[in-house]
């Protein structure tokens, strides 16, 4: 079975950094489900793409405009975004912050 630990402490697990404005931190998952942070500074990006896992966000920090479906809607901290599979979605952020990203299963091209 896949699996990360049980217990997960932000300092004690590495990023992988995406490009110049956005890092990723894989925070616990098994084959059924992920979670993951995601750090954007101001004008990072996460293009417009789809995938089989349904997804939910929560803004933990900052401001992003959220595109879903060709649907574009500006949210920050404390909103949050589902998006079902398949579905065509991306992110542009405004203000520096940090999503947290659940996916349903597990996104098995994030483990290395």
């Amino acid at each position: 079975m896949v699996k990360s630990d049980l217990f997960f402490r932000q300092y004690e697990q590495g990023w992988e950094v995406i490009d110049e404005n956005v890092k990723r931190q894989i925070v616990g998952y098994d084959e059924t489900m992920m979670m993951v942070n995601v750090h954007f500074k101001t004008g990072g990006i996460g293009p417009i793409h789809d995938h089989m896992h349904t997804q939910s966000t929560y803004i933990a920090e900052g401001k992003f405009e959220v595109t879903i479906d060709g649907d574009t809607k500006l949210l920050n901290k404390g909103d949050s975004f589902f998006i079902p599979s398949e579905v065509k979605h991306g992110v542009k952020c405004l203000e520096e912050g940090i999503l947290v990203d659940v996916f349903t299963p597990l996104r098995e091209d994030f483990i290395k």
